[in-house]
């Protein structure tokens, strides 16, 4: 899905949400599960992105850390808005949070590796 970058004089109200995930594998799924919905007003424009976080965690070892494969790194889910009105911002957003409550939410109660390391803990 290809995003044209608004010009802000016609999408002027923006908002970014990051969102990290603690594996590539759940971030993507997570973004493959959001982006199918479509904005269904031609005044709002979102963009979803996965990237590797700015900082990464120290307690990593230094090997571990080189033999990761770059998209194993992206665990940070970026989602941009940008709309004609802080109106339709907002709303847009409040729609997507409850549709990213639900994804989170099956995530959580279906995935192997979180329930596995619930029943380990």
């Amino acid at each position: 899905m290809a995003f044209k970058q608004p010009t802000t004089t016609e999408f002027p109200y923006s908002l970014t949400i990051s969102l990290p995930l603690p594996t590539n594998r759940l971030a993507s799924c997570a973004l493959r599960a959001l982006e199918v919905d479509a904005e269904l007003s031609p005044f709002v424009r979102r963009a979803l992105t996965l990237e590797a976080p700015a900082v990464e965690a120290p307690s990593e070892p230094q090997e571990k850390k080189q033999k990761q494969d770059p998209e194993e790194s992206k665990t940070l889910l970026n989602i941009t808005y940008t709309a004609t009105t802080n109106r339709m911002l907002r709303v847009s957003v409040n729609g997507f949070m409850e549709s990213l409550g639900v994804v989170l939410g099956v995530m959580a109660e279906l995935d192997i590796d979180v329930l596995k390391a619930e029943m380990e803990g």
